[in-house]
């Protein structure tokens, strides 16, 4: 049975990802991804530089990018696009995840 990847990124994801990896001053063994508990829905999602793989990080490669994802966080993303968007008003990284039952009305946490 094959699973699906645990995280996709759009290219615009990876160009955002690429130059903050840049522009953050010292070397990175990549991103983490990972959910913590906020907001009125339950979870939210995490985007952080990374000093060193951690033990229990799940590691790919995503078109030359290091993504690890927080082992408490992978069975609530596997499936997720990871997008980059920029509109009028505001600019940032989206994710939308198969796996949301439902997500609150301001939009900073969901639960699955």
């Amino acid at each position: 049975m094959n699973l699906p990847a645990p995280i996709n990124m759009t290219p615009a994801a990876i160009d955002q990802v690429k130059a903050l990896l840049a522009s953050r001053g010292k070397p990175s063994a990549g991103i983490r991804i990972g959910v913590r508990t906020k907001g009125c829905s339950g979870l939210s999602y995490t985007l952080e530089f990374a000093d060193e793989v951690g033990e229990f990080d799940e590691e790919l490669e995503v078109d030359g990018v290091k993504v690890l994802i927080d082992p408490k966080a992978t069975m609530f993303i596997i499936g997720t696009e990871m997008d980059y968007v920029t509109d009028k008003l505001e600019s940032g990284f989206v994710f939308t995840n198969p796996n949301e039952k439902g997500r609150c009305g301001c939009g900073e946490s969901f639960h699955v």
